[in-house]
């Protein structure tokens, strides 16, 4: 009996030394970081003063301008709501987005415990300059778009338990129970005492603010213990600050207060814009000032996600046109931003999100060529570095730009339509989708960079062969044809019986995925086909080398033309076997008509082919991210985005079908590629072969055939891409004592 005693005795002993290591591991950050305690002993790391945010170090407040990455929660393969990122990914971040010069990362969710532990571990290492982090808490976006209330119970206390179970995951006090599309698991770490802000919400759909404003008159007058709103406040705004007053005495409990914000964009901005001529961008605002804050010792400030490129205001509103760089053109940016703080006051405005996509899709055109899209690794870096000069000297709190990596589940107006199914979006890399490529890393398809555009071939010699396919067939002009994939790209290794000479000749490559197509055309040269080709790839000049479409089968006439009534659909384009072969485009805006906008504006779209002739060879200092081509002697490869060879979901052999389906563009599943290459010399109708052209018929149903199995995991590597060290530059730049 007495042994037993003693056994139960060391027991809890034993316990209690657990439970006393397991507080002081739990509160050990808090210790390690200086704060400031105030009168109720709760302690302050961070709080707003004026229109700035300041930092408690070294026993004295200090301005502190947040130079930040917006960082998101998937990668390739998987949706954010798998989650999927490790802790030693984590890790290996942070100490590159350190090396970037930026303090700050902002994160839109609750993210897996890994994420809080690994944060916790890497800046206990490197407590002399921690990196800080803005906390978002993610609404149910989808019912509130879907039922436009936002005072709905099932919406209201949603978001109220979400907003509880960050708080709990911040601070390491919480077990979130396993749920779709979540986070879950034991977090018990406490990343509290790196926590810079709370950031609540997402883009407000303008139809949804306004009609629970006009549905919920009463909701009005909001005291909160902490967060109220003023007598102006809309029920909306109301509803923003019942919310914020929850987080405020949720994070209260945890003995921390920290500078609160609510997301915001353009569209719900407190401005007018004259110049807008879309309604829905001018309908409806949502204010910060609206909200007082003043018990919250923490502090409260204003957020946005502003981009060059949209709303259309920014390129077409000549009020905006009266700040001027030091070049004189109108940097519509900047003067956007100039009134944004003006309206504010002493209110801190911060912009939590800028940048543009290194990518060959465009989705908005703007001025300086701040375009959604359409630039290479190199451009998107000038691009950022300007806009976070731009949010600088304008006075904001500061700049957390989008992204830190790639991210191949987004999607984007313009090229949504045409992936399908949609649901397997992440399953490969849409080239054609700038949404994918806001990254400073690039989260690179299986072979690309392995594969490099130099026009050389002992990359494709290393292929194993099993991951190649020589096609087989006799081909005038060309000696041999090889062909390979991954994620983003058809590879495609010719090589010719004498060297190429785009001043003397064009390279042709027709492709055939489906029954149909143009069996005809002038480029062929007479040549007649038994089978019809849907697509087809020319070199040449720097202004021929490009991606062309079947006129009938044109994605974007069919979407745009027959469905939308926005371009001219002519008859003779749109028959099978038209003989014409029409330029790849994507939309960049859409005809606008009164009374959806204040006036008519027209359609507008850009090239989406053309194909450039350079170097993906990151060692060499003419690289290019957007090349897509090269020739050396007698050897040319060149790499096809999926989408311009007609593919909706390569990954499981889905191509656009030349029919519609309940009135909407559809898919089917094809066999695989045939090509069709020929040779065309300049100003002469004879072939490469020395052949008369026109005498020549084609079997295309009896050439080989590349194909590949459908894959449900995907191949990828990643690496900084060029604009990572400019950014790393702009940031070092910034006269900032944080």
């Amino acid at each position: 009996m007495k042994r037993a005693h003693l056994s139960v005795t060391w027991i809890v002993r034993l316990l209690a030394v657990a439970l006393v290591g397991l507080l002081l591991w739990h509160y050990w950050p808090a210790k390690k970081v200086e704060s400031m305690q105030s009168s109720d002993g709760s302690h302050i790391k961070f709080r707003t003063q004026g229109d700035h945010l300041e930092i408690y170090n070294k026993q004295q407040w200090s301005p502190f301008f947040v130079k930040g990455v917006n960082v998101g929660a998937a990668l390739p393969g998987h949706d954010p709501g798998e989650l999927p990122i490790d802790k030693e990914t984590y890790l290996k971040w942070f100490q590159q987005i350190q090396e970037l010069g930026a303090n700050t990362i902002r994160v839109y969710t609750i993210l897996s415990p890994v994420f809080y532990e690994a944060l916790v571990e890497y800046n206990q290492k490197h407590a002399e300059q921690p990196l800080y982090f803005i906390q978002g808490v993610w609404t149910p976006e989808e019912e509130l778009i879907e039922k436009k209330d936002a005072y709905l119970d099932e919406i209201y206390k949603q978001f109220e338990n979400e907003i509880t179970l960050a708080v709990g995951a911040v601070y390491g006090a919480v077990e979130i129970p396993e749920r779709f599309g979540k986070a879950s698991g034991a977090y018990r770490f406490n990343a509290g005492p790196y926590l810079l802000a709370w950031h609540l919400g997402t883009e407000w759909e303008p139809n949804m603010v306004k009609n629970t404003n006009e549905k919920h008159k009463d909701k009005t007058g909001f005291k909160g213990s902490y967060i109220s709103a003023k007598p102006e406040a809309s029920p909306f705004e109301n509803w923003l600050a019942r919310l914020l007053d929850h987080l405020a005495v949720q994070e209260e409990q945890n003995g921390w207060k920290h500078p609160l914000t609510f997301t915001n964009w353009v569209t719900t901005d407190p401005l007018n814009h004259p110049g807008e001529i879309l309604i829905q961008e001018d309908m409806v605002s949502v204010d910060a000032t609206h909200l007082d804050a003043a018990g919250w010792q923490g502090g409260y400030f204003a957020s946005f996600h502003a981009y060059p490129y949209y709303p259309d205001f920014f390129r077409l509103d000549t009020s905006l046109q009266h700040v001027k760089d030091a070049d004189g053109t109108p940097n519509t940016y900047r003067s956007y931003l100039r009134s944004l703080k003006a309206y504010h006051k002493d209110l801190p405005v911060m912009i939590t999100e800028f940048g543009v996509p290194s990518s060959f899709g465009v989705g908005h055109v703007a001025n300086k060529n701040r375009n959604q899209g359409g630039h290479d690794e190199a451009e998107q870096g000038r691009i950022n570095a300007s806009l976070l000069q731009d949010i600088h000297s304008e006075g904001m709190a500061g700049g957390i730009v989008f992204s830190w990596q790639d991210e191949w589940f987004k999607r984007t107006w313009n090229t949504m339509q045409f992936e399908i199914p949609q649901a397997r979006r992440k399953y490969w890399h849409n080239v054609l989708t700038n949404e994918q490529y806001f990254g400073l890393v690039a989260e690179l398809s299986g072979k690309d960079g392995i594969l490099r555009m130099d026009g050389e071939d002992n990359d494709w010699n290393a292929l194993p062969a099993n991951n190649k396919q020589v096609l087989q067939g006799t081909y005038p002009g060309w000696k041999s044809i090889t062909m390979t994939h991954d994620e983003s790209y058809v590879y495609i290794l010719a090589e010719l019986d004498k060297p190429f000479n785009p001043e003397q000749e064009l390279l042709n490559l027709g492709v055939d995925t489906v029954p149909g197509g143009n069996k005809h055309a002038s480029e062929l040269g007479g040549r007649q086909l038994d089978e019809g080709l849907e697509t087809l790839i020319t070199l040449g000049k720097d202004n021929e080398s490009e991606v062309k479409i079947a006129s009938n089968y044109d994605f974007h006439t069919r979407l745009y033309g027959k469905q939308y009534g926005m371009l001219e659909e002519k008859p003779e384009e749109m028959k099978d076997d038209s003989g014409l072969f029409k330029p790849w485009k994507l939309a960049v805006g859409l005809e606008m008509i009164p009374p959806d906008s204040t006036q008519y504006y027209p359609f507008e779209d850009v090239p989406a082919g053309r194909l450039l002739r350079g170097t993906t060879d990151r060692s060499s200092a003419d690289f290019n991210s957007l090349a897509m081509w090269q020739a050396k002697g007698n050897k040319v490869e060149m790499r096809i985005p999926w989408m311009l060879l007609g593919f909706t979901d390569p990954s499981s052999l889905q191509v656009m079908s030349y029919g519609d389906k309940d009135g909407k563009l559809a898919a089917m599943t094809t066999k695989g590629i045939r090509l069709v290459p020929w040779i065309t010399e300049r100003g002469s109708t004879v072939s490469a072969s020395g052949k008369a052209a026109d005498a020549r018929s084609i079997a295309v149903s009896k050439l080989p055939v590349y194909s590949w199995p459908a894959w449900n995991k995907v191949q990828y590597h990643e690496t900084l891409k060029q604009s990572y060290n400019l950014m790393k530059e702009a940031f070092q730049k910034l006269k900032s004592p944080s």
